[in-house]
């Protein structure tokens, strides 16, 4: 029995609460249960109760047993002076205020219905599951997993605007800044994303503006800060870009001793971390204000066309600076410019919108329901239980669902949990 799990019960009144009585006999009526407090002090605030004959009003304390009441210290504490309830699993003794007045408590183990307990059971069995409602799963009304998911999606979008709130404060509200560093991190995806958004970090993006109108420029200061020009190579491509970047380090007084190594092991060639950052530098030459543009658009095709860059022209035929390989124009895929969006671009408009107090949900709604879903193991291992994901919304969803929630067992705060034990 978990102390939530009572919180559940009173919250949602999942018990009989016709003819309630405290341990001593006394009648109770729930006129309001009272506000859940997710802080420091009794757990539900400003109830409203018929003891017997008088209308009380005030807090309520829920514990498993009625003497953890003084194993924590509430007897000592003026901010449980004004409990009028104290519900319990089970009663065990007697409670006090600081006062010494007794106070009226509800044993909640009389008035639950064997299905409650055995459903709570069932979903918390110490079975090894992957999620504890794997089982039940399947049969979850689509009403309420649509309906939830929807409102998980929009959690994790508040989650990743906690990462640009903190972005922005430290570049003193500089929306181009915060939007190069969050599109640096996700060109390095999962294995270059930390070493990336270090290279980012390296750099004032005064420096970015300045160097943007000459494409050679801006792609010798983004390989020289990710140390890819420190090689005795004697290529006039790779000449040219040390010349560069050792002008640019000395003029901007430039380090890069705080950025992480780039990997090239276990990636693909079209993922190899030079070929990602001469996209990066591409875009950047392409727009000087990349922000308002992205602001601007408002249709997933709009995205695409902005987001069809390539890389300079001595990364067609190579993916590394020793070895020459078949010329093919490295272009941006449909599925790379995906992950840009989800992760980063309707992050960055929703923060936006939330800021200047704009509501774009439903565009926010409208493109991510027509991405395609992402492929993990998360999103594989739910659409085995239940077809479930087929958009960016859904996969995004799901993932915060397994995140915040399964791997938490917080099913007691979930919808899917929910319905399972109300069942």
């Amino acid at each position: 029995m978990q102390e939530d799990f009572l919180h559940y019960i009173w919250k949602h009144k999942k018990f009989q609460i016709n003819n309630l009585k405290t341990v001593l006999g006394k009648s109770i009526i729930i006129t309001n249960g009272g506000q859940h407090n997710l802080n420091s002090g009794p757990d539900f605030f400003n109830a409203k109760l018929r003891l017997g004959e008088q209308l009380w009003a005030g807090n309520v304390e829920i514990h498993i047993k009625s003497s953890d009441w003084f194993l924590h210290n509430h007897e000592q504490d003026r901010a449980y002076d004004n409990v009028i309830l104290h519900v319990v699993w089970e009663h065990d003794t007697d409670v006090f205020r600081k006062d010494n007045t007794s106070i009226p408590t509800l044993q909640l183990k009389d008035f639950i219905d064997i299905s409650v307990i055995n459903n709570y059971e069932k979903l918390f069995s110490k079975q090894s599951k992957w999620i504890n409602c794997e089982n039940n799963f399947a049969s979850i009304d689509n009403f309420v997993l649509n309906n939830w998911k929807e409102r998980l999606y929009f959690e994790r979008l508040e989650r990743k605007s906690k990462t640009i709130e903190a972005l922005l404060k430290e570049s003193k509200n500089d929306w181009e800044a915060v939007l190069f560093k969050m599109l640096a991190k996700n060109f390095g995806l999962k294995v270059n994303g930390e070493s990336f958004f270090s290279i980012a970090q390296s750099l004032d993006f005064s420096i970015i503006r300045k160097t943007q109108p000459n494409q050679q420029t801006l792609e010798a200061l983004l390989l020289g800060q990710a140390g890819q020009l420190e090689d005795d190579l004697q290529t006039p491509y790779y000449l040219n870009l040390v010349k560069d970047y050792k002008f640019l380090k000395q003029k901007f007084n430039l380090e890069n001793n705080q950025v992480a190594p780039v990997q090239f092991f276990r990636l693909r060639p079209p993922n190899f971390p030079t070929i990602r950052l001469s996209q990066l530098a591409s875009l950047y030459h392409k727009y000087q204000n990349l922000f308002s543009k992205v602001i601007e658009i408002n249709e997933l095709k709009g995205f695409y066309d902005l987001f069809k860059v390539s890389t300079s022209k001595f990364w067609e035929t190579h993916y590394t600076f020793q070895k020459e390989s078949k010329a093919l124009n490295k272009t941006l895929t449909k599925p790379f410019v995906e992950l840009i969006l989800i992760n980063t671009i309707l992050p960055i408009k929703f923060c936006y919108a939330k800021q200047k107090g704009e509501i774009i949900d439903d565009n926010i709604i409208k493109i991510a329901s027509i991405i395609d879903s992402e492929k993990n193991n998360i999103i594989k291992a739910f659409n085995n239980l239940k077809k479930c994901s087929s958009s960016a919304l859904d996969s995004q969803a799901l993932i915060q669902l397994k995140t915040a929630y399964c791997d938490k067992n917080k099913c007691l705060k979930c919808a899917i949990g929910n319905s399972f034990l109300n069942k």
